[in-house]
């Protein structure tokens, strides 16, 4: 089954683009990714099979892996294990199933820490325009999608509409604390490393990724998605070539059919989107399922409804 949105029995704390964030208590939250997809900042009307599920337990699987490098907030995405913890859930097992995760409930950081080790997206907006990334220097003559001489921290603000903006490492440490910038920048280093290390001899390059980190008692902790298509830029080695854009494991069919329809003055970019045909869709979704297949090295188990 897909699904668009969620109604829960639970106080809805918060509903993005993809994510409905209920409460469950003062030290907990059920975060359910659906079925919605964005692109270009605009949700479309349709769903994709699966979407939810893949950034659920591609996020699942990192955080297992994590566990000794940094704490994080995942108490459990077993969706027996959080009806079992959430008795109020027990006739909603269709709609959570491989798409909830049952979360520690944090204070935020009003950043996004974004680790970079190649030049595309903004970062190569940037550089082609000035040679700069967040206003500091790059080296001359780089292409785009070049590999970086070493990976750049490259922090964002929060925007809750429109596109985040790329700050500098100064700025950010005068929005959360020189201590805590720091901190959270060498997290974001060395998970990225580890996210590499991981992902590179299973054919991915993660060019880019973005992670978000809140405070619990005291402690950093590594909270929201985690080294998914939706957060990362995941391109696929063997096809890799510098000096254009690349193939990447997400929704790049959708993206392509707008820019399409956008050239051909069928659509201005604002809401709403045009419709999707099947097949955009289908070509979606199985690029969000092979991302899920070569980083965990498994199919992913969808439970029927």
């Amino acid at each position: 089954m897909t699904v668009a949105y969620t109604e829960l029995p639970l106080t809805l704390w918060r509903r993005g683009k993809v994510r409905d964030v209920y409460e469950v208590d003062e030290d907990r939250l059920l975060i359910v990714a659906t079925d919605r997809v964005s692109a270009f900042d605009v949700v479309m009307r349709e769903t994709v099979p699966h979407k939810g599920a893949v950034l659920t337990q591609i996020s699942a699987w990192w955080l297992r892996q994590l566990g000794d490098i940094v704490p994080h907030h995942m108490i459990s995405a077993d969706v027996d294990e959080i009806l079992h913890a959430i008795p109020a859930l027990a006739g909603s097992r269709a709609v959570l199933a491989q798409r909830s995760m049952l979360c520690r409930r944090t204070e935020v950081f009003p950043v996004e820490c974004v680790v970079r080790g190649y030049l595309a997206g903004s970062a190569w907006k940037e550089y082609r325009s000035s040679g700069t990334l967040a206003g500091e220097p790059l080296p001359e003559g780089l292409r785009e999608s070049d590999r970086l001489p070493s990976p750049i921290f490259s922090p964002a603000t929060k925007a809750e509409t429109g596109h985040d903006e790329n700050i500098t490492r100064e700025r950010m440490a005068s929005i959360v604390g020189t201590d805590a910038a720091a901190r959270l920048e060498a997290l974001s280093m060395e998970i990225y490393a580890f996210g590499n290390r991981r992902a590179e001899p299973r054919g991915i390059i993660i060019a880019d990724t973005k992670f978000e980190f809140g405070v619990m008692d005291g402690q950093v902790m590594l909270v929201d998605e985690v080294l998914t298509p939706d957060s990362s830029r995941f391109w696929p080695a063997a096809d890799y070539q510098p000096g254009r854009s690349q193939p990447s494991f997400d929704k790049q069919p959708l993206r392509d059919y707008l820019d399409g329809e956008r050239r051909e003055g069928r659509w201005d970019g604002d809401p709403p989107p045009p419709r999707l045909p099947r097949e955009v869709v289908a070509a979606t979704s199985t690029r969000y399922l092979d991302a899920f297949e070569r980083i965990t090295g498994t199919r992913l188990a969808v439970e029927a409804a």
